[in-house]
């Protein structure tokens, strides 16, 4: 799940992005084209009800590939991301527009 909220006279976007309680990871990090695939650099926190999460500040007006990686070894898409798109390794990419 996605949320957006436009800060900077719209400019800028500020994403919060939600992997769900239900896969009871161990671990989530979030990686895309903003973080140069990093499986390091944006790990998820744990919130209260389970379910991880991670807000990240994009430029308004683009698209973004995206994916969560998961207990070191999954990756996993955004069931209810803007959108999908194949990519070279025989899947799909989350899409968030912002």
């Amino acid at each position: 799940m996605i949320k957006k909220r436009y800060i900077s006279d719209g400019k800028v976007c500020e994403v919060t992005f939600v992997l769900s309680s239900e896969l009871q990871a161990g671990s989530a990090v979030l990686v895309g084209d903003f973080n140069n695939w990093d499986k390091d650099a944006q790990p998820m926190k744990q919130a209260k009800d389970g379910a991880w999460k991670a807000k990240v500040k994009l430029d308004a007006g683009r698209e973004y590939q995206y994916r969560y990686f998961v207990n070191g070894s999954e990756w996993q898409n955004d069931m209810l991301a803007d959108g999908y798109v194949v990519h070279p390794y025989g899947g799909e990419n989350s899409v968030v527009i912002t």
